[in-house]
Parts: C-alpha cells; structure tokens; sequence
C-alpha cells in the first residue's frame, strides 16, 4: 500500500481502517509463506526501556526481510551523555532506513518523528504501545475468522496497552471495555479519541466493574498492574488492582469460546492466575509470536 510508505507510526490512530486491515492481511500472508518481501535496509533500535519481545522481534523481523539491525544503546550512545534529541534525529536519518523507539515521554518520540525524514516507530511510550495491538488484532482475527461484531475487554491498569487497545479497537470495529479501578483508568483524551473513531458503530466503554465489562466478551486481556518505572508502587497497588484479576471466575462470565490475552511479562497470581494463562482458552503465545509477523508486515510497508 503506497500510502504507508516512508511512514511514522507514533499511535495506532495513525492508520486508517484499510491501512490497519492491509498490515494485518499482509501479516497473516507473512506467517504462513504466502508472500516474503525483501527490504535489505538498515532498522535502528534505540530502547530506553527494558524489552524482551519487542526487541527481539523486530530484530528477527528485519533479519527475515533482508535487512539488518542496530542496537542504539542509549548507555553505549552520545543520547546517554546528554546529546540533543533533535541532533541525534538529524543523525540518524542519514545512516538509517528506520529508527524503532522505546522511551518514556510520547513528546520524546514525536521530537525524533519531527526532525528524521526515514519512519519511526513507536516501540513503546507511557502513552501508547501500538505494534502491540497490531499483534492482538492480528490474533483475533485469527481465532474468529475475522474482527466485525467482537467484543475485547481489557481488565486492570489504564495503562499504554490499555490506550491502544481503545483506539485499535474502536479504528478496526471491535466493541472495546475498560474496567479499572476509579484512579487508574485511562486518559479521557484517549477514551474521547476511541470514541470519536468508532463513529458510534461500536461500543466504547470504561468502568470501574470487572464483571459487567467481562460479561459476552471474546476477549479477556490483562496487563502487570505496576508498568516499568512505577515499580516502587507494586506492593501499595496490589490490594486495590485484587478485584480486576483474570481467574477462572471471571473468565466464566464471558463468552463460552471466549480467549485470553497478555502482552506479557506476566505475573502469575496477580494480575491473572495460572490455571487461566496456561489453560484451553489462552492464545497468550501465539500472540507473542504475532508481535514478530505484524511488525514484519509494518516493517515491510513503511520501507515499501
């Protein structure tokens, strides 16, 4: 699709429908050896948080394409000795084909897509995790047969994840529910955005109680309660996230073919129990190695 190419993609709002549906159709044609596009470019990898999965993938993902991979170690890098964010950009566009980035402000992020010219990707901020959902969407479409008339319900901290799987799901026609304790729901600027998406045609919902969200869904999606950098605040949140978590008591409200996800790293006996995260229901690692097949296909489409 000729309208991803050179493309940033900051926030899976950034995609139309039909773009979104091109990368997921691309995706599941990757997975099984329908199509291997060859891009022999060069992805940059500047990570400013921990990662297993999302830089594990996308390495294996550029690597499959032809391409190769730098890892952009800010402690290894002028970025952690306090270079200006913009002159790094203006660098890197000169030696990269693509930067991937993992940090922390969503101002961060936009600052690199400001002065670099080659496409960035978000790998992560605080305020969205859009390859992420890519990879969720992609497996749901796999479970179904499609995504028109589901429901996901996400159940914990209104977190990154909690923000893209709104406005993912809300872009792609999904009924999407929120249920999070009162003072850690998401952002209301993300919620209004996801609703404004959804055109009305779907259901957009955030609440405080886990069943009511969980009751019919096809989905049950969690996340760790205490994200990276809010680990001092695991213990105190523990008492107050006990009520969102995904067991099989909750799991038995929704629907009766209804599957589990994580995003993983999981906590077992917290945020999800582990007769849940390992029983029938959960596709928890197919939609781990759907992380490597939905950002191939971006990977793919934004170097054309």
């Amino acid at each position: 699709m000729e309208s991803l190419r050179g493309r940033d993609l900051l926030s899976i709002a950034d995609l139309s429908q039909e773009e979104a549906q091109y990368v997921l159709a691309l995706a599941a044609q990757m997975k099984i050896g329908e199509v291997a596009p060859h891009c022999p470019a060069v992805l940059g990898l500047l990570f400013q948080k921990a990662s297993t999965r999302t830089r594990v993938s996308f390495t294996v993902a550029m690597y499959q394409l032809g391409g190769q991979v730098i890892d952009l170690n800010p402690q290894s890098t002028q970025v952690g000795r306090g270079e200006p964010l913009a002159d790094t950009a203006r660098v890197l566009d000169r030696y990269l084909d693509a930067l991937a980035i993992r940090t922390y402000g969503q101002a961060e992020l936009q600052l690199f897509a400001d002065y670099a010219r080659i496409p960035v990707i978000n790998a992560l901020t605080d305020r969205e995790h859009p390859c992420q959902v890519l990879a969720d969407l992609l497996t749901l479409q796999e479970s179904f047969g499609g995504l028109g008339g589901l429901t996901l319900c996400y159940i914990g901290d209104g977190n990154n994840v909690a923000h893209s799987l709104l406005l993912g799901c809300a872009l792609m026609g999904v009924n999407v529910r929120v249920a999070s304790p009162a003072e850690f729901q998401p952002l209301p600027d993300i919620v209004e955005q996801a609703r404004s998406l959804s055109r009305g045609a779907t259901e957009v919902t955030v609440t405080t109680d886990p069943y009511s969200a969980a009751k019919g869904a096809h989905a049950l999606y969690t996340d760790v309660w205490a994200s990276m950098g809010q680990e001092a605040e695991a213990i105190a949140r523990q008492p107050i996230f006990q009520p969102y978590q995904i067991n099989d008591q909750l799991l038995a409200v929704a629907d009766s073919q209804a599957i589990v996800l994580h995003c993983l790293p999981a906590h077992r006996e917290e945020e999800i129990t582990a007769s849940v995260l390992e029983g029938p229901q959960s596709r928890v690692w197919e939609q781990a190695e759907n992380r490597l097949h939905a950002q191939k296909a971006l990977l793919a489409s934004v170097l054309g």
